[in-house]
């Protein structure tokens, strides 16, 4: 199939101009708000769901250009003993704060240059455009949690400790004064020990490397000091990139018990272009270009010893969000949402999803790349004695493919992880698991969004095993990256319920957080907030409340 949207199978909803609501600015409600509960709220989820993403797109008479630009919004739905209270805030960012100062937009984002300040005379003006501009500290992609503590991350050097409770900003958090990266991800993983591992890029005169990073599990905090500390924090392994001046874009990466998969993809960030866009007033999006003449390289680490070998290709292919991976038999096996069109990133500016017209908007939709469930198999017994040119995966029923074209080097083919039940869906984003209990384990159950145009207008539980589907969707509501949270006295994968805040663009201040039953993924209940929520991005639940 085409790996874009086929034309005749738009199925355009009612009320689309109102989807301009999903990215419009709303105002934070500090203290927090009680909600109307309708259903049941289990008595035994005890906790806060926080989600993150961004929630005011201008500054005075400055707009934003892209989606990701949108200054971070904290949300707080404290669930206890059927309850539910709502709260956000804005996350008091040094970016928030200088615009909100100047009122109108002096730090650059990842689509939107900040120009320069209108008190420098014009050969200052112009001379500022040499100087490397500071990263912006707006962390609006994700709640993360490094050594017990909690905090909001982007895909620069900063990130933000912030208080789970009430959500109030607390200080700035630089990696390179830990480690010798220039950026981390917002989605690192954890291991069952309590370390955090994530991966940064780093530029120098050798060129750009893929570093690996380990911030070790929390100590007691000797007087319980109220600050951040990532002492410890260690480059495990650094990746050259296989084009120095050209690095791979990544938002994420994999990892199982022993080991982590790094993709590089052929999302290509120009070093050069980068100078010469800064030089000319461009802004961050427009250095990443897609080459689909690259092929897809996976780089296998063992996280115990940091060493990597044997060297993983696949055809030119995007991925943004692993689903899991586990080893199995002499095999990793990786579950990951992939594409087959990298182009697409740039294309969310606020211009494209607020398209003036219903056409306008399906032409929109319709570039974009489908992105679907895909399982990658990786022989972790490459050696000097393994047969070239032959399918070395093994496992029962699986169709994956991977050879050795020549020593150390393995080429493989995927296997699609679902049935055409999906395409009616529209393909899938935000995949999430147990994580807790199967992340780097064989699973069987994941859950997501799925994408039936623009935006998310459904939720999907997938079962690995049998690729078979269950969904919860209805016109007109938009629903959030679901979270799976299990139940106390759980014996089984999918015992607990999936959460999800859903968002009522039509309905002024209707928005409600689902809970659905994780195993028959019907509704159980719901809490409804009298506020707007604009459309976010990704959100965990803090147990401890």
């Amino acid at each position: 199939f085409s790996p874009r949207w086929p034309g005749s199978d738009v199925r355009r909803p009612r009320g689309w101009r109102a989807w301009q609501n999903l990215v419009s600015t709303v105002e934070e409600t500090p203290d927090p708000i009680p909600t109307t509960i309708k259903g049941t709220i289990p008595s035994w989820i005890n906790g806060s769901f926080l989600r993150n993403g961004p929630g005011k797109f201008e500054f005075g008479e400055d707009r934003y250009t892209h989606w990701f630009d949108g200054m971070a919004m904290m949300h707080r739905f404290h669930i206890c003993e059927g309850n539910v209270t709502y709260s956000s805030r804005f996350l008091r960012s040094d970016s928030y704060v200088q615009n909100s100062e100047k009122n109108r937009i002096v730090v650059s984002e990842f689509g939107t240059f900040a120009s320069p300040d209108p008190c420098k005379n014009i050969f200052e003006r112009f001379f500022s455009r040499f100087q490397i501009p500071k990263a912006t500290d707006n962390a609006a992609v994700n709640f993360v949690k490094y050594k017990g503590d909690y905090y909001v991350s982007t895909e620069t050097n900063y990130m933000r400790r912030v208080d789970p409770q009430s959500l109030e900003t607390k200080e700035k958090v630089d990696w390179t004064q830990y480690v010798a990266v220039n950026s981390a991800t917002a989605h690192p993983h954890y291991d069952r020990e309590g370390a955090t591992y994530n991966m940064g890029n780093s530029y120098g005169r050798d060129g750009s490397f893929y570093n690996i990073i380990r911030v070790p599990p929390p100590e007691e905090k000797e007087g319980e000091e109220d600050s951040a500390e990532l002492n410890g924090a260690e480059v495990i392994c650094s990746i050259p990139a296989t084009e120095p001046r050209k690095p791979s874009y990544y938002h994420s990466f994999v990892m199982s018990e022993n080991y982590i998969v790094f993709v590089e993809q052929p999302i290509k960030l120009d070093l050069i272009r980068f100078l010469l866009y800064r030089i000319m007033g461009k802004s961050f999006n427009q250095i990443m270009v897609w080459d689909p003449q690259c092929d897809t390289i996976f780089h296998l680490v063992n996280r115990h010893t940091g060493k990597s070998q044997v060297r993983y290709y696949a055809g030119p292919m995007f991925t943004l969000h692993q689903i899991n991976a586990f080893e199995d038999n002499g095999f990793l096996i990786m579950d990951m949402c992939c594409g087959d069109d990298g182009e697409f990133i740039g294309d969310f500016t606020l211009e494209n999803l607020r398209n003036e017209t219903g056409e306008k908007m399906d032409k929109f939709y319709n570039s974009l790349c489908r992105t679907l469930p895909r399982r990658y198999v990786l022989p972790l017994t490459v050696d000097e004695d393994t047969p070239l040119d032959q399918n070395l995966v093994t496992l029962p029923n699986c169709t994956a493919t991977a050879k050795q074209t020549k020593p150390g080097e393995v080429f493989m083919t995927h296997e699609e992880l679902h049935s055409d039940e999906l395409l009616q869906y529209g393909g899938l984003e935000f995949p999430h698991i147990n994580y807790d209990k199967y992340n780097g384990r064989p699973y069987r159950y994941f859950y997501s969004c799925g994408f039936g145009h623009v935006f998310s207008d459904s939720l999907l539980k997938m079962d690995v095993h049998t690729k078979e589907l269950k969904v919860w969707r209805y016109p007109g509501l938009y629903p959030s990256e679901p979270v799976f949270v299990a139940s106390p006295k759980a014996t089984e994968e999918d015992d607990g319920v999936v959460l999800s805040v859903i968002i009522t663009p039509r309905e002024d201040k209707s928005t409600f957080l689902l809970v659905l039953d994780a195993k028959t993924f019907t509704e159980l209940g719901r809490a409804e907030v009298p506020v707007n929520i604009p459309y976010g991005f990704h959100g965990v639940f803090n147990e401890m409340g």
